[in-house]
C-alpha cells in the first residue's frame, strides 16, 4: 500500500469520525518511520487505526471497512481498531512519529506507533504473517533486537507471554542471522 492510500483511509477517517488526530498502531505504521517504504512483505491492504480525540467513533470506521464499497473500489480499507487491540509497551505513545500528510490532508494528523513498538505488537500475536513479518525489519535491520527486548520488558504482560515473547524474538534473529550467512 502507498503512502497515499494510507492518507487517503485517514482523510476519510477524519471525516466518517469528526476527529483530526488518529493513531495507527499496525504495519501500515512503518510510513512514519520509513515514509519512503513501500514493499509488499512489510505492508498490508488494512490500514489499523483509531480516532485519538474520539476513540469511540472508531467503529464507524466499518463503513470504509473490509468487503466495504470502499474497500473493493480502491483495494485498501481501514481496520478500526482500539487501544487495546495490539499488546503495546508501557508509554507507547509518547513514541510515535508523525506521519507526513500532503496538502491534500490538511489538519489531519496521524502518529504511527514507533517500529520497535510495532515489533513486540507482532511478538504477542505471534502469528505466521507476524513472523515473515518480523523477520523482514530484522534483515532490513529496520528494528534494534537489543532495543525490542528492552521494550518487551516494558511491555505488561504475563511472565510467560514475556518468555515467549523474548524466545520468539531470539529464533528470529537466529533465522535472519542464517539466511544472510547463506547469501554469502
Amino acid at each position: 500500500m502507498r503512502r497515499s492510500h494510507v492518507e487517503h483511509v485517514v482523510r476519510a477517517a477524519g471525516k466518517i469520525c469528526e476527529d483530526t488526530e488518529f493513531f495507527i498502531i499496525g504495519s501500515q505504521s512503518l510510513d512514519g518511520k520509513y515514509p519512503d517504504l513501500a514493499d509488499a512483505n512489510l505492508v498490508s491492504q488494512e490500514v489499523d487505526i483509531f480516532a485519538k480525540n474520539k476513540p469511540q467513533h472508531s467503529d464507524f470506521l466499518n463503513v470504509i471497512g473490509v468487503d466495504s464499497p470502499f474497500h473493493q473500489t480502491h483495494g485498501y480499507y481501514a481496520d478500526p481498531v482500539d487501544e487495546h487491540t495490539a499488546v503495546l509497551p508501557r508509554d507507547w505513545k509518547s513514541r510515535v512519529s508523525h506521519l507526513q500528510m500532503t496538502d491534500a490532508t490538511p489538519g489531519i494528523r496521524a502518529y504511527c506507533i514507533d517500529p520497535h513498538d510495532l515489533v513486540v505488537a507482532k511478538l504477542a500475536a505471534a502469528r505466521d504473517k507476524d513472523r515473515i513479518f518480523i523477520r523482514e525489519l530484522l534483515v532490513r535491520k529496520l528494528v534494534d533486537p537489543i532495543v525490542v527486548q528492552l521494550r518487551i520488558a516494558m511491555t505488561k504482560v504475563s511472565k510467560k507471554r514475556k518468555s515467549n515473547m523474548t524466545d520468539l524474538l531470539t529464533r528470529l534473529i537466529r533465522d535472519c542471522r542464517h539466511l544472510t550467512n547463506s547469501d554469502k
